[in-house]
């Protein structure tokens, strides 16, 4: 059993797919070319293509070096063993996240008359109830400094500004923040609104706020690039340049960007891209807004995902502590 467990992935191609295992290419063409197929056509996030490539690779992986010789062999006992494996190391929902990816796997190989049945169907993952999220959060006091801690002189400063802004006050996740052009922000009823690309490929347009309207305009009139319709909105700064490059800005750019920023502004929350996010619908929630309005603003498709964000119970719990005199 210990060398099973520590049985090695297979590798992955560059995009997130694994190179075929060796229980798919012994089970014939058919069994290769849906393999790749599920891969393709079913997951269109890159992430978790990636995820799902890399559970799945380890999972036949280790179905091999546990003896098994064809894919119709695969039983919900190598599926439940293996994820009682995954328990020890991982947490739930990383585990409930590769249970679903090999599950997935199976239902598609099931529809392409590939195997007859779906070994993972009748595996339970861990229970993992969450009730509110652990992303860090900033008052609104913090992330006012901190917004008025960038310096705008500076096309690098009006960038981060406006990002960070953008964030805040639309509640947009950093994908879709990083994935607008300059045409998604836009004029309408006098007023200056953003389109927003969230998961799924949901498209969701909302007015600015006025702080918002203003990084903006000044971000896209000072840079030069309000012209350039179709290109990235948030982009690298050139190498020596300190001016805006046409690549757009990565994610990991993003959140490398925030953390110095935080820490310039003597911010000691570990904050990262989620961050205003939450900082954003609390904030909106202590002033009198509705977890309804709010779950259309985040473009949440129930209020109980806008529940994670809302933080307002850790004040609570703050000001309970503080009963405790001794």
């Amino acid at each position: 059993m210990n060398e099973i467990a520590s049985s090695k992935p297979l590798r992955t191609s560059h995009s997130g797919a694994p190179v075929i295992p060796a229980l798919i290419a012994a089970a014939g063409d058919q069994a290769a070319r849906r393999f790749l197929e599920f891969f393709a056509a079913t997951i269109s996030n890159p992430h978790t293509r990636r995820a799902y490539g890399r559970a799945c690779a380890e999972f036949l992986a280790w179905c091999t070096a546990a003896g098994v010789r064809e894919l119709a062999d695969v039983e919900p006992l190598h599926v439940a063993t293996w994820i009682e494996m995954q328990t020890r190391e991982l947490a739930a929902p990383s585990v409930k996240q590769r249970l679903a990816a090999v599950r997935h796997l199976f239902d598609w190989l099931v529809t392409g008359q590939v195997v007859a049945v779906n070994p993972a169907s009748s595996v339970r993952g861990p229970s993992h109830v969450v009730r509110q999220g652990k992303t860090p959060v900033l008052e609104p006091a913090e992330a006012r400094a901190l917004l008025d801690s960038i310096d705008p002189a500076t096309q690098v400063g009006l960038r981060d500004r406006a990002l960070i802004a953008l964030m805040v006050y639309s509640f947009a996740r950093v994908g879709a923040a990083l994935g607008m052009k300059v045409e998604d922000v836009f004029t309408q009823n006098r007023r200056l609104w953003v389109r927003l690309r969230e998961k799924g490929g949901k498209a969701h347009a909302m007015p600015c706020h006025h702080s918002l309207e203003s990084y903006l305009t000044a971000y896209l009139e000072q840079t030069g690039i309000m012209a350039d319709d179709k290109g990235p909105l948030f982009r690298t700064i050139g190498r020596g340049t300190g001016l805006l490059t046409t690549t757009p800005l990565p994610q990991a750019n993003a959140h490398a960007m925030i953390r110095r920023r935080a820490a310039a502004a003597g911010i000691m929350t570990k904050v990262g891209n989620h961050s205003f996010r939450a900082t954003g619908i609390t904030a909106y929630l202590k002033n009198g807004g509705t977890l309804e309005k709010a779950a259309a603003m985040a473009n949440h498709a129930s209020t109980r995902t806008t529940q994670l964000y809302d933080r307002r119970r850790d004040e609570m719990s703050l000001d309970e502590v503080e009963r405790i005199r001794v």
